[in-house]
């Protein structure tokens, strides 16, 4: 037997970028209850980096009612199982405008795995070329913009950006190639 064992799943509520279910579970000792869990398909989280700058995009986030800086990411709803190479580069230009010609791929996190079981793909960008934007409709008051990365930094710190995805993916890169992302 699992830790907990799935007796039956219900679907609640569904779009076209997540599905919520109501698992009725069993844990180990036997006791029975309800996990509540958010499907949605894998995403991929881009830091583009060129010329001691680092690429973010801002935009309006409506569940905290505030516009909001973060690094370039994004899933495709309408393709859940494309590559995520092909994800990062799409998402890159759709919302920078930039290609890259050189894309690292620096592992996967779980993003809030304790009800999301969405994986996220992180990739380091680099010799960046801008080509043009492709915002889809719901991005139409996104803004693209390059920082200094003391700067970018600084932003983390003072909590001027909050964005979990941003602060592990950067974090993780950090580790892993120190040498590209010097402030």
């Amino acid at each position: 037997m699992t830790d907990i064992e799935t007796l039956s799943t219900e679907v609640v509520y569904q779009n076209k970028w997540m599905t919520v279910r109501e698992d009725k579970i069993r844990r180990s000792s036997g006791a029975e209850g309800i996990y509540g869990v958010v499907d949605k398909p894998d995403c991929a989280v881009i830091i583009a980096v060129g010329d001691g700058q680092i690429h973010l995009v801002e935009q309006y986030r409506y569940t905290v009612a505030k516009r909001c800086w973060e690094l370039p990411q994004g899933a495709w709803e309408s393709n859940p199982d494309a590559d995520h190479l092909e994800l990062a580069k799409g998402e890159l230009q759709e919302e920078t405008g930039l290609i890259a010609s050189k894309m690292v791929y620096l592992g996967n996190q779980f993003i809030a795995y304790g009800f999301l079981n969405q994986t996220c793909h992180i990739y380091l960008a680099t010799d960046l070329e801008f080509v043009g934007t492709k915002l889809d409709s719901e991005e139409e008051d996104l803004v693209s913009c390059a920082f200094p990365i003391s700067t970018f930094e600084k932003m983390l710190v003072d909590g001027t950006i909050k964005d979990n995805v941003t602060c592990a993916a950067y974090g993780l890169a950090k580790l892993k190639v120190p040498e590209l992302l010097q402030g």
